[in-house]
């Protein structure tokens, strides 16, 4: 299996290299000024540059980890994760995307770690779940999210809580200038929000989440993909 994965990357490669033309990374040979830096949640299923249709090098910076977040820990100290503050501290850009998505593997251990104590994993995954699980907790007692709901449904409810504090943690960071723009999105490629695949649901607009507030930030055009579950 690994010859054929490995296969699989080299021939992927070189259908890349064929398909990119002399110039492609011309204007960024010298250094990178990007406009956006996303944080996603490292799944398989989502792809920071396909969701965003990126075809150009140099415009999306893009940061990973399990359950999209933000934050990471320094010294015992709750810090911004340098993948992410990189580009802003270092490239002048002034747009930070989280994108949650639906079903998200992070929320639903650290859901599970919360109401019945599941929290079996490995010690480089635990770090990740650990710093979910007040989140999550915090979420099940917000009068926004419904208990009463499917473990599916709440768990769904629980990623927008999930980007929401990460937004309001970049907003009320230091090291976010003032003149930055964070914006909180979820991906659905299982169409609970709505009958599309693939659509990325603004869901939050530099703290604002109220529904009909948000609609006001929509692009013409635009408007079914500003959508919440949740109040």
């Amino acid at each position: 299996m690994t010859a054929d994965a490995l296969e699989a990357l080299l021939a992927g490669n070189a259908d890349h290299v064929e398909s990119l033309p002399d110039d492609y990374f011309a204007a960024v040979q010298d250094g990178q000024d990007p406009t956006v830096v996303s944080v996603c949640c490292s799944d398989s299923r989502v792809s920071q540059e396909g969701m965003w249709a990126v075809d150009e090098p140099g415009w999306l910076f893009t940061s990973g980890n399990i359950g999209n977040q933000a934050w990471d820990r320094y010294d015992g100290e709750q810090v911004v994760d340098g993948n992410l503050l990189y580009p802003v501290a270092n490239a002048s850009t002034r747009t930070v995307a989280v994108v949650g998505h639906t079903s998200c593997g992070a929320v639903t251990a650290a859901y599970h770690a919360a109401t019945d104590g599941d929290a079996d994993h490995a010690p480089g995954i635990e770090k990740y779940v650990e710093a979910l699980v007040p989140v999550i907790e915090d979420g099940l007692a917000d009068s926004n999210v419904d208990e009463t709901a499917s473990d599916d449904e709440v768990i769904n409810q629980l990623v927008e809580y999930n980007v929401d504090r990460q937004v309001e943690f970049l907003r009320d960071s230091d090291e976010i200038p003032d003149d930055a723009t964070v914006l909180g999105f979820v991906y659905d490629f299982q169409r609970v929000y709505a009958d599309a695949v693939g659509r990325t649901y603004l869901i939050n607009y530099d703290g604002e989440t109220d529904s009909d507030a948000l609609a006001e930030f929509a692009p013409e055009g635009y408007e079914e993909w500003v959508q919440r579950l949740t109040a």
